[in-house]
This record gives C-alpha cells, structure tokens and sequence, in this order.
C-alpha cells in the first residue's frame, strides 16, 4: 500500500498544483507548497503554545483555509483533530470537557476573549501562530504506523448525540489509494469540494492533492453552485441532494434557452456546462441513495455520476467507476474489504486495515453492538452482490416496518419510487401503529402539487402490494432541510424527528385510492 499520511508530513508535494478557497465575495488561492510550508510553520506555532504529539485539536468553524492548515499542521505534530461541526456543536465548556481539547479553534462566539491563555481561540489567530514560527527549530518528522490515530470524527447524527470514532491512519492511507486506482486523479485534475471540512472523507481530497498532485477547490455549500464554472473543476464531491438542486438549475435554464419549449438534450447539456464548466469529468456521490432518473440525467447531459457506499465506521466499501460502473449497484467492493451476509441479507464489512475496533465516544452497549472483535463493522443495511461482485443495497434494517400481521416491509423501494416524481423532494414512509403506512412527503414547490403528490401515491398504491398500500399522506409545511432540522448534513432524513413534527397532529390530504 502506498504511504499517504507518512508522505506529506515528510516531503514537499509536486510542484505546479494549487489549493482555492472559494467564497459567496471572491476567492484566493495558494500553491500546494505554500501550504505545505504555511501547515509547517502552524504546526511550530502549535507547538510554542505547547501543544503536542497525542493532545487534541478541536475546530468548529466553516470550511476556510485556517481548518485545512490546522489539520495538516496537527498531523506535522501528530496531535489529534477533533473537527466539530457549526451548528451542532457549540465552543463551550463542556466540549473541552468531553472530547479532553488541548485548545479549540472557532469562528463563533466562544468563552473568553481573542488572545486569552485558555484553550479557546478565534480562527484569526491560526495567522498569528503561523507568523510567531520565527527561527523556532524545526520539528522532528513523525511516523505514523497503521494503527495511529489521526483524527476523531463523527457522526452525521441522524438519531441523538453523535458517536464519536478515532480514525486510523491505514484507514485513511487505504482508502485514498483505492480511490486513486479507481480514478486516477492528476495534474490536470481540479476536485471541487463544499462539504464540511468536520467530515473526514472531506479532507481526503486535500491530502489526495497533496500526495499525488492535482489541484483542489475548497467552497461552501452556500457558495458552491456559484463557484463552481469559476472554478474550472474536473470532479465533484457531493451528495444526491446537491445534484438533484443541480438538476432543477440546468432543466430551468435549458427551459429558458428552449423559449419555454421542452429543451433539447443539446440545451441540457450546455446548460449542464454553464453551471459545471466545461472541464468536468465526472462526479461522485454517496451517503445516500441517488434516484436512477438523477444519474441517466447527468449521463445523458455527459457527467456521469458514480454512486459509492461507506460508512464512518468502515470508509468507503463499494464505488462504481469509469472501469466497472453498473446501474443501480454502488460498485464493485474495494480491494482490502470483504462484504460478509447473514441469512437475511444483513450487511457486515471486514476491512484489512480498520477505521477502528470500538467508538471513543457513544452510549454504553454501542460499540459491542457495531463492532466485532477483529473490527469487522455490522452495517445495518440490507443488500446482495450480484454475479459479477457489484454491491446492491435494498434499504436498512432499522427501515424495515413490521406490520401487526407480521409481514416485513422493507420501504426504501415504496419511498423511492415515490421519490421519482417531480412534485416530491423528499420523503418516508412510516408506520406509527403497525398496521397502516403513512407518507410524510416534503413537496418540490411552494405551493406545493398536490393534485402531483396524491396521484404519484395513488400510482404507489396500484404498483405495489396491498400490504405496502400507503393509507395516509401528510404533506409537511415546509421542506426537508438542514436548517429546519429534517436531514442530516449529508441530506438524510432524520426519520425520527420528521415522525415527531408530523404524526403527532397530522392533518391527511388523501391517500391517493
């Protein structure tokens, strides 16, 4: 396996790529081996203020040059990241207590003011530190071995307090080449990532460039759509949820070059190219499915998307590519991974070099629940492996609704199909009393089609079985985002709290009979 980690904390990248941050204001830009040199410095700074091999760097702030420095200086240190994300963190006491943080780095409001000795700092003073390197010696080069820890991360926190994990260096370093194998990212590659920086496999990209040479575009998610032609991206790393926003943008603006007319698929694709660019390749995507009529869209527009599957706890297990690429599937299983099934189709991974063997952070119970001895990770996803070794996953167990006449029912499929209507956005399907479905539906518009939603549930009810028939509908009152606190920061849905906003005083439009 080729050393990733061990390799940019030791020597400086290939010449002639660059790092751009990209902002809603503007943008600026470094070459790889300033930051490289800037990651070298910090990391002295750091140490000056006496942070060390082991201690934990928290950061809570939003994707910004200062988080990428930081990261890169605390594995020149090999100190530990603790990457907290905005809003579902706050810079308070209790998270020093909690995660054990040497110092804390934020750009929010936090205890004490910039420049006090406690452990709590402003992001502006990441420059300050970098700048106070003067003719401090240098530090010793680390070596990490396979088992080190680099970085504690955590989960999207779809149900209750995020589980946090401690991330080992051959996870990370086997990931990365497994990826490189697959797409074979260079110099005149540009991957463009709007993801929190907080998520690990965000940060890959940054170490990806570092390692192999290529450029690398950092943006928001708020900034993304309009930084991305600037850009002159070749990849893009995002979520289902990102591309289907994407692909109401390009069918607009095909429909406004057609006069209002249906647009042809050459108006799709140069609208395709005014939003992306035209230097794009291909795009990847994971953490959640991606409807099939999405993925021909952006085939036939000339991107083509490339479905993957991971968790936190195992990295990224399956992807599709330009080599091996199957509709439907979420790819061939990566070299260093065995996908293992239990009778009922139960999801477990094995992987030669773990993420890790336990949680360093969740309920009691929880780790022996997710984790065998050996690290081996049970999935919670129901799937099958075709002849031909592509990955299908049908849906989670936790997703499975047994109705009180004891039949199974697994709804990934029913909300799927519901999905591929124009009219809805998003939705689940749920089973409050164990004996009638309800659809909790976050429509498309505002207002939203309700004549569209009722006859694409009715549609439902005639293609499926009688016991996934879909009794009631609710048609939520505003859309599923992050902000409201109906999806993850991965777009999921967060099941639970969708049931507590809308079937506790619900008001049914129909069920589509």
């Amino acid at each position: 396996m080729t050393e990733v980690i061990n390799r940019i904390v030791a020597a400086a990248p290939p010449d002639g790529h660059h790092v751009t941050f990209q902002r809603l204001d503007g943008a600026s830009a470094m070459t790889l081996t300033q930051l490289h040199e800037a990651a070298e410095r910090l990391a002295r700074g750091l140490r000056g203020i006496g942070v060390g091999a082991g201690d934990r760097i928290g950061i809570l702030a939003s994707n910004c040059p200062e988080w990428i420095l930081l990261d890169l200086a605390a594995l020149r240190l090999k100190a530990v990241t603790c990457g907290f994300e905005p809003g579902k963190f706050a810079p308070d006491e209790a998270l020093f207590e909690r995660y054990q943080l040497a110092v804390l780095f934020t750009d929010r409001p936090a205890p004490g003011a910039p420049g006090a000795p406690g452990p709590a700092r402003q992001l502006a003073e990441v420059a300050d530190l970098t700048g106070s390197a003067g003719t401090a010696p240098p530090l010793p080069v680390p070596e990490y071995k396979p088992s080190d820890i680099t970085t504690i991360k955590f989960t999207s926190g779809s149900t209750g307090e995020p589980k946090g994990l401690a991330a080992t260096v051959g996870s990370i370093d086997s990931s990365i080449n497994a990826v490189q194998e697959m797409f074979g990212h260079g110099g005149a590659d540009n991957l463009f990532i709007f993801l929190p920086l907080s998520l690990l496999q965000q940060r890959y990209w940054i170490y990806s460039a570092l390692r192999f040479g290529h450029d690398v575009t950092v943006s928001t998610y708020e900034a993304a759509f309009p930084a991305l032609r600037r850009a002159g991206a070749t990849v893009v790393m995002g979520v289902p949820a990102f591309y289907e926003s994407a692909r109401k943008h390009i069918e607009s603006r095909a429909r406004r070059m057609a006069g209002g007319a249906a647009p042809s698929d050459t108006a799709l694709r140069a609208a395709a190219r005014e939003l992306f660019g035209d230097r794009m390749r291909y795009l990847w995507t994971g953490s959640a499915p991606a409807r099939p009529s999405m993925l021909r869209f952006f085939a036939d527009a000339g991107m083509p998307i490339y479905e993957g599957y991971g968790l936190n706890e195992t990295c990224i297990v399956a992807k599709n590519h330009p080599g091996a690429h199957r509709e439907g599937s979420v790819g061939q299983v990566l070299p260093g991974k065995k996908v293992l099934f239990d009778a009922d189709g139960l999801i477990s991974v094995y992987s030669d070099y773990p993420v890790n063997w336990r949680y360093e952070y969740a309920a009691p119970g929880e780790s022996e629940r997710v984790f065998a001895p050996d690290g081996t990770v049970r999935t919670g996803d129901i799937g099958y492996l075709d002849e031909d070794g592509f990955l299908f996953i049908r849906g989670r167990a936790d997703d499975v609704i047994v109705l009180d006449n004891g039949k199974n029912i697994l709804v990934r499929p029913l909300e799927e199909f519901l999905k591929a209507s124009a009219a809805i956005d998003e939705c689940v399907v749920l089973c409050p009393g164990q004996s009638r479905l309800v659809a909790v539906v976050s429509p498309a518009s505002d207002p939203p089609d309700t004549a569209a939603i009722t006859a694409r549930v009715a549609a439902a009810n005639a293609a499926f079985g009688p016991d996934e028939r879909i009794g009631d509908l609710v048609i939520a009152t505003e859309r599923f985002s992050v902000g409201n606190g109906m999806l993850t920061s991965q777009f999921k849905p967060r099941r639970s709290r969708i049931a507590d906003t809308y079937l506790t005083s619900r008001e049914m439009v129909g069920n589509g009979s």
